[in-house]
Parts: C-alpha cells; structure tokens; sequence
C-alpha cells in the first residue's frame, strides 16, 4: 500500500498514557456522531480495559487515527455489540474507528480494517460493525461493503438509527 506520507500503527492497551487517552477521547469526540459520543477519559479507559483490539496512528506526534474492537464474551454493555452477541459465537467487532478530518480517504481506513481483517480471518470467525444510517454515514456504509461486509440485521434508536455489517 503506498501513502502519501508515513505513518506506523502501534497496539494500545488499557496501561496507556493519560496524555494518549486524552488525544484519543478528542479524536473520538471531533468524530460523532459517526462514532459515539465519550462522557470523559474514566469512560475511554473503561472501554479500553473491556476490548480486546485497539491501535492507533500518530503522524508527527499528533494522533490522527485509532481504533476499538472487542471479542464474543467481553462485558461491554452496548447494545450494537450485544447485537452480535446473540447472533455469533465467536466474533471480533469494531466498536470505533475515528480518523482526523484531514487524513480521511488515504487509505488508513483500510490498513486498520487489514490489519485486525488478518485476526479475524486468522481464528475463522466474523469481523462485525454497525454504521448510522441515520444520521445517514454514506460514506462509511460504502466503505465497509467495497471492503466486502454486508449488511445483517438494524436498529433503531430514539436519537439514531443503525444498520448492523458482517464480513
């Protein structure tokens, strides 16, 4: 894959930097309601300490881009991830994925989705999402069927409304 400038993907956990989760929570909040909104940095590091998955990329030393996926049996209490809870045994689920305004449509998106894409098919079990259809985030449905999800099951919400993806 080539890039217009270099950047590395590094793992995280939940025994990050406080300075990092505080990057991390802006990104996530300069990213809703495409991904869902963070009360504070306690509410980030308890996500993080209940996934399984979590990277991020920084370009200058600046974060521009993370992800947060989970495994089947995983306390986490959204209800998008209960979703397929119930319907797979095994499963990895990206809960968020944020990237900075100005990065969009460089192919980070990609290299994350490869790079946990890889675990997924590693183990043989489903890579699963949810994207908003209301508000509509055309851009993100069609990025995640081009990269071969389809989608399998919605919900709707009082403020939003979701379309469940598989792969």
């Amino acid at each position: 894959m080539r890039n217009e400038f270099q950047y590395k993907v590094k793992e995280f956990s939940s025994s990050v930097s406080q300075s990092l989760l505080l990057e991390i929570l802006a990104l996530n909040q300069d990213n809703t309601p495409e991904v869902g909104s963070l009360a504070s940095i306690k509410e980030l590091q308890n996500l993080v300490t209940q996934s399984s998955n979590n990277y991020y990329i920084s370009l200058n030393d600046t974060v521009i881009a993370f992800m947060i996926c989970f495994r089947e049996r995983s306390s986490y209490h959204s209800v998008n991830y209960k979703f397929f809870s119930k319907k797979e045994n095994k499963f990895l689920y990206v809960d968020r994925i944020a990237i900075k305004d100005t990065y969009r449509r460089k192919g980070i998106a990609k290299n994350l989705y490869s790079i946990i894409e890889m675990q997924a098919n590693a183990e043989s079990i489903p890579l699963c999402c949810e994207v908003n259809t209301i508000p509509l985030n055309e851009i993100s449905i069609k990025f995640h069927q081009d990269f071969g999800f389809y989608r399998v099951g919605e919900n709707d919400f009082i403020d939003h409304s979701v379309a469940y993806f598989q792969k």
